[in-house]
Parts: C-alpha cells; sequence; structure tokens
C-alpha cells in the first residue's frame, strides 16, 4: 500500500485519483510566496519502492483504480527511465486506469524533450498541472520563479507540442497593490499564448510564507475582484477550461472561453455590486490561511 511522508498535496481534479509519491517535496523549493513543500528535503523515492508499493495493491481494489496522481510537487522530474518503469507497472497493475497526472514545475519539464513528453503520454502520463503564479516577469522576480515568462511559455507550449494536457494556476493578489492590473494584464497574455485546456485561479493566502506577505501591500477584497476582471477582460485563448473554485478564493467562477467570456464579466460585476452592499468588504484584506501545512 502507498505510504506517505506528509503532508502530500494534489489538484482538486485528482480527489479520486489513487495518490503514488514517487518524489518527496518539490525540486524548485525556492518560491517565496509558497508553503506547500518547505519541511521537507527533495530526494526521489527508489523505482523499487514505488514497484513494491503498487504490487502490494490488493487484487479485488485494483480493478477501481481509472486515475493515478503521482506526488510530490513536480513528479515529473523523475529521471525518464525510472518514470517509464514506474507507468508501466501501473498500467499492468490496474486494467481500468484511464489517465495518469503529475505536477509540473518549469524545472522539470527541462529535464524532458518533446519525443520523451510522448512516450510518457502514450503510457497514460495525459495531464500536467503547471504553477505559472503570474505572466508578468517583475513579480516573477519578485517571488522567486527561476524562470521568466518566455520560458515557461515556451516549456509549457512543449509539453502541449507532445499531447499533454494543461491545467495552468495562476495567483490573483501575488503582485501586492503595485502591479495588480500589469499582473492580471500579463497572465492573461500568457494564457492566450499557450491555450492550455484548463485555467485556474487562486488567491494568495497564508501559509508558511510571512516574509513574503509582509513584502506586500496586500490587495484588499475590491483591488483583487478589479484584478480578476482585467484578467478576464484580456483572456482570449482559443478553447479553455476557467474555474476559481480553490479554498483560497472567495469568487468562485467557472466557464469556458471563449464561449462564456462575456458571462464571466458579469457574473464578476454582479458580485463586484453584491459585494458593495456588504459593510466594510471591500476594503477588507482576505484573512485566510492554513495553519497546519
Amino acid at each position: 500500500m502507498p505510504r506517505y511522508i506528509e503532508p502530500v498535496f494534489r489538484p482538486p481534479s485528482e480527489a479520486r485519483s489513487l495518490i503514488f509519491q514517487i518524489t518527496v517535496g518539490c525540486s524548485q523549493n525556492q518560491c517565496r510566496f509558497c508553503g506547500m513543500y518547505k519541511g521537507k528535503q527533495f530526494h526521489l523515492r527508489p523505482v523499487e519502492e514505488i514497484l513494491a508499493e503498487i504490487t502490494e495493491l490488493p487484487s479485488t481494489y485494483r480493478t477501481r483504480v481509472e486515475r493515478v496522481f503521482l506526488a510530490d510537487g513536480d513528479a515529473l522530474v523523475y529521471p525518464f527511465e525510472g518514470l517509464v518503469t514506474i507507468l508501466d507497472a501501473l498500467a499492468s497493475t490496474f486494467p481500468g486506469l484511464t489517465r495518469i497526472g503529475s505536477y509540473a514545475s518549469p524545472n522539470s519539464l527541462t529535464t524532458k524533450t518533446v519525443e520523451q513528453l510522448q512516450l510518457l503520454r502514450e503510457k497514460k502520463l495525459r495531464i500536467l498541472y503547471f504553477g505559472l503564479e503570474s505572466g508578468d516577469d517583475e513579480t516573477l522576480q519578485q517571488i522567486n520563479k527561476g524562470f521568466d515568462s518566455n520560458r515557461m511559455a515556451e516549456l509549457a507550449l512543449m509539453a502541449r507540442q507532445a499531447g499533454m494536457k494543461l491545467s495552468v494556476t495562476a495567483i490573483l493578489g501575488l503582485a501586492g497593490r503595485t502591479r495588480s492590473l500589469e499582473h492580471a494584464r500579463a497572465t492573461a497574455a500568457w494564457v492566450n499564448r499557450v491555450n492550455p485546456e484548463f485555467f485556474s485561479l487562486l488567491t494568495l493566502f497564508h501559509r508558511h510564507n510571512e516574509p513574503f506577505v509582509r513584502s506586500l501591500e496586500q490587495c484588499n477584497h475590491r483591488e483583487l475582484l478589479l484584478e480578476a476582471r482585467e484578467l478576464l477582460c484580456h483572456l482570449a485563448p482559443q478553447r479553455t477550461i476557467l474555474r476559481s473554485n480553490h479554498v483560497s478564493n472567495f469568487l468562485n467562477l467557472a466557464g469556458s472561453y471563449p464561449k462564456d467570456r462575456e458571462r464571466l464579466i458579469a457574473d464578476l460585476d454582479r458580485a463586484m455590486v453584491r459585494a458593495a452592499q456588504l459593510p466594510g468588504f471591500m476594503d477588507q484584506v482576505p484573512a485566510y490561511e492554513e495553519e497546519y501545512y
């Protein structure tokens, strides 16, 4: 059975997936805003350990597994030959397996070629969750992302060329008040260039990132809504599903671009009218935090 070194994170859409932790931590564990893996020293788990966990799954359970998620922060960084071995073992063990997913940092994508990604896709690694955070280079520098927006777009387009589905995330409030609208416009331009299948919004929140949060002049609810509106107005991807259903968000948006563009903007405008009727709400800074992890 899988044995985890906690905490273990997974995207909301992987809620029903069986998780195998093939790496521990994140190879790119330097981003100032992120507190997900600060308590972990990054390392690869041996192939033999992973294969043993896979084969230990009871036979009665194996037929029920349709999706698998590979953790931790960027399992795609796992060496190619070992990753192929793991994917082959998953496919042979779970006859109903339809899809395997993984986080993919920009760093992990630099370790694979288009041809390697194509082979991984053939072996059912079909979706990569990619943390863009922002399309604005100044914001990326401030958060110590380690890659500029152009290089991240090149890497994301390489994954798309290989046939991978991409689920991209960006963070409202990440640039603070200073570059709020620039952050929104540049992020929209990046999404328009890459055209990921999925694009999700989070809102900056507290989780082992207090020095970074304190360095910002944080956006209040009004400014975050205006930032989101600026982003929605500048988004023009060819075919992208938009979500803002993370627990950090105070406004849930859901729709597809370009079909639902006007409706999404109208939904946000109505939300702003309702929010303005709540005494003091628009001037408040969101205070959501996760204490344990």
